[in-house]
């Protein structure tokens, strides 16, 4: 027969005392900030349908929004380009992936993006493999005056 454990008095105070004590507790679920929801959450831009300009005024207005939003990941979709469109042969052109090689280009070298971009690098393929690109931000509260 096993031998019936008691808890000691000095535990069970303690107890009483935590327990009273539960009102200052909040429930973990609702202790998150945004800023802590928005850390692992990637925000995503599909650029399928525009032109060069158009795309590269889309992305700039999108990284500086999700920058002062806090997000640290962003999922931009250029596409592979294999549909560009070639009189002479139809699987080689010249236009052939003008989004997906220029947009990282663009974000490299704008000077309002530079500082508050961290790294620019080919989606993995969950994400979009060839016809993606993710791009990590820096910590915006070092920006703040």
């Amino acid at each position: 027969m096993k031998k019936k454990y008691s808890v000691p008095v000095k535990d069970k105070k303690d107890w009483i005392n935590f327990t009273k004590q539960l009102v200052n507790i909040s429930y973990k679920d609702n202790d998150s900030s945004k800023e802590n929801q928005q850390k692992d959450k990637i925000r995503k831009i599909d650029l399928h349908g525009y032109s060069l300009d158009e795309a590269n005024k889309l992305v700039k207005k999108f990284i500086i929004e999700s920058f002062n939003q806090n997000y640290k990941k962003l999922l931009i979709i250029t596409g592979k380009g294999l549909r560009a469109k070639s009189y002479d042969n139809p699987y080689i052109s010249e236009n052939l992936n003008v989004l997906k090689n220029s947009v990282p280009d663009y974000i490299k070298n704008d000077e309002n993006l530079n500082p508050v971009v961290k790294k620019i690098t080919q989606a993995d393929r969950k994400h979009g493999g060839e016809g993606a690109i993710i791009i990590f931000l820096k910590n915006n509260k070092r920006f703040i005056k």
